[in-house]
């Protein structure tokens, strides 16, 4: 099965990247935000609850836009595209994790990971072999006619990963994805996304509350009042 490569050693980037809401008062969550991300690194956005994290996945992931800033893919300024471009972006470039694997109750695992292919028009037959591969790569593929009910908390999470990376994507967001996981299946999800990121040369950016998992990553990033500042030059495997 052949993998998925992406050739320019920096090809996503975000600039100056601001977000603030209004409502009884003007509250500024990320304040220009610089982040550049090249093929096959994993980097950990730490910080402390409710400084902004989730909210900059988002907007990486352009399911939220900016107050003010610029993310660009490949040279392209993302929040210029229109709704139905953004809307492809989404589903072809960008694949997300979340701490809750969301997956769909009624389906199986197998076609839980179609969905997002199934989405974009693709037929079933041009999805299953690929489907089929990532499940036994994050190894469930004995599972996979099981509904969501019947699979472990773990084992969810797999699928979930494997649903993220069906449409092969360039990018991995990953929201606190082993949050919910007993720490045994946690580190195992963990060791999944980190070996899937190197030999699927994606750039993953996830966030987390673990130190531990954040320091066997690439980079380590926190985010405070309202910027990314590094933690450390090195990555550590354990």
């Amino acid at each position: 099965m052949s993998e998925n490569t992406h050739e320019s050693p920096l090809f996503f980037e975000a600039r100056g990247i601001c977000k603030e809401y209004s409502g009884h008062g003007s509250l500024q969550v990320l304040a220009g935000v610089n982040l550049r991300l090249v093929a096959g690194e994993m980097v950990a956005v730490v910080g402390a609850s409710g400084t902004g994290k989730t909210t900059l996945l988002h907007i990486l992931g352009a399911l939220d836009q900016p107050t003010q800033g610029q993310l660009f893919y490949r040279g392209e300024n993302v929040f210029e595209k229109n709704d139905d471009q953004l809307a492809l972006f989404r589903n072809q470039v960008v694949g997300f994790v979340f701490q809750f694997h969301h997956l769909l109750p009624e389906f199986n695992a197998l076609e839980n990971v179609l969905l997002p292919g199934l989405i974009a028009g693709r037929k079933r037959s041009e999805l299953v072999e690929y489907a089929e591969y990532l499940l036994e790569r994050v190894g469930v593929l004995n599972r996979s006619s099981h509904k969501v009910g019947e699979l472990s908390g773990g084992e969810q999470q797999r699928v979930a990963l494997a649903r993220a990376l069906v449409m092969k994507p360039a990018v991995l967001l990953a929201d606190e994805p082993t949050g919910n996981l007993d720490p045994k299946s946690g580190l195992k999800v963990f060791e999944l996304i980190r070996d899937l990121s190197e030999t699927l040369s994606l750039a993953t950016v996830m966030v987390t509350h673990n130190l531990d998992l954040a320091r066997r990553m690439s980079r380590c990033l926190t985010l405070r009042d309202g910027g990314l500042h590094e933690t450390r030059e090195e990555s550590k495997d354990s």
